[in-house]
């Protein structure tokens, strides 16, 4: 794809002007930096706080008589009991058990409203409306930007422009006033920080993010602080973590499938693929592989695609994301490991350059979330 076939946010002029470098990223032009660099990005954010633009996401809206029933039989998620104001992670699955995409789903009053992941959102919108009845209506929000503001001073940055985020707990998501005009305010985000994901219409998002921007603890951060923020906090990143031949089990993602859709739940199963993810979940169907986290012993970053090995030299597994974690002061990654392989504090050896680096299995996250719940 050209530079001149590639999508552009809300906000792309707003970062050419900030003089952030710009890439492609799953059609868009996006920034993977601004003045600060990657690694002080990082560290910014997790000391004070940060703005990220997440536009390129799909956002959609489902509405009609039982939306969340129609919902729930494409994830294997408690869709019915969502409180109105609340919100969930969620996963759609293919037949084989397999994850199609990731997304958040939450409820509000007048229906569902869900976000997916950008390279996704034209596939996720075909699923949906080949698999959903026609009572259910389906919409792209796509007059709309997301902003994301992560970081410890985050609440008392965004405050000062709506006084009633503060009240928010983790995974709640409301409709509040900003600047004039009703929001789509969540208290979550992907770095493993407390923050928000702000939906506002378009033409209001450069002048959302000057005002935030304003503040004197807030930068804006680009791809590469985000790609490293989320993987010390251990949250999968799909097609490379996650994919249509993974499923949520191997990605131990067990959390995520919801007591009601388990086998001993309300309303078990009944979700595409759930013959084989709740059979891996129960252990009748033992697993192969599973991902794990990853922490080098030297300095040297691990990335995607190294393969992994015992100390025989036998190849055990495959990292799927890595990079050097500034805040935890090591290499971390990610990657799946033969099932025998997994248990914390396991050695193995990432092939790199013809090399054998040392790194152990660990719990993941590799950095405590802070959210306030």
């Amino acid at each position: 794809m050209s530079a001149t076939d590639l999508k552009s946010t809300p906000l792309t002029a707003l970062h050419e002007r900030m003089g952030a470098r710009m890439v492609p990223f799953a059609g868009y032009q996006m920034p993977v930096q601004f003045a600060l660099g990657v690694k002080q990005e990082h560290l910014h954010t997790r000391q004070a706080a940060g703005l990220f633009d997440v536009s390129h996401m799909g956002q959609f809206w489902l509405s009609g008589p039982d939306a969340d029933r129609a919902l729930e039989a494409l994830v294997p998620v408690d869709v019915l009991g969502l409180a109105a104001g609340r919100q969930r992670y969620g996963l759609l699955t293919n037949e084989a058990g397999g994850i199609l995409d990731d997304l958040m789903i939450s409820r509000h009053p007048e229906g569902l409203y869900l976000v997916v992941n950008a390279a996704c959102k034209d596939a996720d919108m075909a699923h949906l409306r080949t698999h959903l009845p026609v009572s259910v209506k389906l919409e792209e929000m796509a007059d709309r930007a997301l902003l994301a503001l992560q970081g410890p001073a985050a609440e008392a940055a965004l405050a000062e422009l709506q006084p009633a985020v503060r009240t928010l707990r983790f995974m709640d998501n409301v409709t509040l006033d900003l600047l004039g005009e009703p929001a789509i305010i969540s208290r979550s985000g992907y770095t493993g920080e407390d923050g928000y994901e702000i939906s506002c219409p378009a033409h209001l998002a450069e002048a959302l993010a000057e005002k935030l921007l304003a503040h004197d603890q807030v930068e804006p951060i680009g791809l590469g602080a985000r790609d490293s923020l989320r993987l010390e906090a251990g949250l999968c990143l799909y097609g490379h973590d996650i994919d249509t031949h993974t499923s949520p089990i191997e990605a131990s993602l067990n959390w995520a499938i919801s007591k009601a859709r388990r086998a001993e739940g309300e309303r078990p199963g009944g979700f595409p693929g759930a013959a084989v993810i709740l059979a891996q979940l129960s252990g009748e169907r033992p697993l192969a592989r599973r991902r794990v986290g990853l922490l080098g012993q030297g300095r040297a970053p691990v990335r995607e695609g190294s393969v992994l090995q015992d100390a025989e030299g036998r190849r055990i597994g495959a990292v799927t994301s890595g990079t050097f974690g500034p805040s935890v002061g090591k290499p971390v990654a990610m990657g799946y490991l033969e099932a025998d392989s997994t248990e914390v504090g396991t050695e193995v050896y990432a092939e790199v350059r013809g090399k054998a680096l040392p790194m152990t299995v660990s719990a993941l996250p590799f950095k405590r979330a802070d959210y306030k719940r």
